[in-house]
This record gives structure tokens, sequence and C-alpha cells, in this order.
């Protein structure tokens, strides 16, 4: 079987992602593969020969972090990325990006993979900095996510907004049926409202409205990834 080698598996979504694992995936935390190093990230590509490159490490929550850490968000999100691609480049191995639906300018919504980009928060500039790198490498797939923990951890949601929200475990699902594609796909739930996605699951959620810190339309077209997974 193709081995795939993930990064990061020791975070959030990397751990939902070990639950679903088959045995051709290699799991490796900061310490076993540092992505700030490219001897590191060689060392491993040359002990496992993997098929290809799950990159999940960096740093993504809280938001608020990529404002107060500037140079942590650009050395995680940008260098790191840099140099996985770089890597795989050298062992022509195929790099898999999980980015955000937020790189989208989150006014009218409904956005397809080939519309214009314009990152709203230093979170989205950092996972687009990464997508840069990694549009420039052919043998690649980038996943542009929107997704949440599973129980949803807000007290309130945006009654206003409209997502593609989905559980991370759901998501980690549909990842592994286009993990052999190539290009960008758009991967999440029905577009509605974060409240509206909320309630199914927290019945006393609280309603709250943007009044222009969160973008009220990031949603993404999903046709390419349904006609895909058929």
């Amino acid at each position: 079987m193709k081995k795939i080698l993930v990064t990061g598996s020791d975070g959030r979504f990397g751990r939902v992602l070990q639950k679903l694992r088959g045995k051709n995936f290699i799991f490796r935390n900061k310490k076993e593969l540092n992505i700030l190093s490219i001897n590191s990230i060689k060392k491993n590509l040359i002990k496992f020969k993997p098929f290809c490159i799950l990159h999940l490490a960096g740093l993504s929550r809280p938001m608020q972090i990529h404002d107060k850490q500037i140079n942590k968000s650009i050395d995680l999100n940008i260098i790191g990325s840099c140099n996985v691609v770089k890597a795989a480049s050298e062992f022509k191995i195929k790099v898999i990006y999980l980015s955000t639906s937020y790189v989208y300018p989150g006014d009218r919504g409904n956005y397809k993979e080939q519309d214009y980009l314009k990152p709203w928060n230093n979170y989205s500039w950092s996972k687009l900095g990464g997508e840069c790198a990694v549009q420039m490498y052919k043998n690649s797939l980038i996943i542009r996510l929107c997704m949440t923990e599973k129980p949803f951890v807000h007290e309130k949601a945006y009654a206003n907004v409209k997502s593609n929200f989905i559980f991370q475990e759901d998501a980690a699902r549909l990842i592994l049926k286009v993990i052999n594609k190539k290009g960008i796909i758009n991967v999440g739930g029905p577009s509605q409202t974060i409240f509206k996605f909320a309630q199914k699951y927290k019945k006393n959620i609280k309603k709250i409205f943007s009044k222009g810190e969160f973008p009220k339309r990031t949603d993404m077209n999903l046709n390419k990834l349904s006609k895909l997974i058929k």
C-alpha cells in the first residue's frame, strides 16, 4: 500500500485522523518531524519513503495568536509549509496541504476554487502564504477546509454568518476520499448560518450577530467535491 506521511499528528485534527487511520498512514509529531528543519523533513522522507505528505502541522487557534505572535505564525504556517514543499519536490513526493475557507474574501459566498482570494485576518494570510508554495509545486493537492470540533465548543454562534462548517471526523472521511486528486478542492458541509449548524447539536446555543468583525458569507461552492466523491 502507498504510504502517507502525516505531519503535525499531535494536533487536534491529527488526533482525529488517527482514529480513522489505515496501516499506510505514518503519523509524526513535531518532535519526530520538525517542519522548520528541512533536514528533519528529509530524514523522514528517506526513512519512510512515502507516496505523499499530508501536511497538517501549523498554527491555528486561538485566532488572536496570529496577531500577537506574528513571527510564530509566519514560521509555522508559511516557512514550515515552504520547507515541506521544498523537501517533497526534491524527492518528487506529492504534498497535500490543508488550507482554509477564510482565504476567500467573505463578501458574497458560494466561492468556487478558481475565484479570487483576499484573506480577511492574519490566520488566513498565513494559510495563503503556505498555499503559495504548494501552488508552485504541481504534484500537490490544496484542500480549502471549513471544520470545527465535535461537540461544538462555543456557547454562542453567529446567526448572520454563513459558512460550511463540518465536524472534524466528517472532514477526515471526505479528505480520505479525495486524497489521490490534485489541484484545489473546497471541502465542507452544506451552506448555512453558524447558528443553524450549532443549534442541531447544542439546543441552548445563543445567537450573536457579526457587526463586521467576521465576514457574513464565507461559504464555499462544493460542486467539485460532490462530483469527485460520487
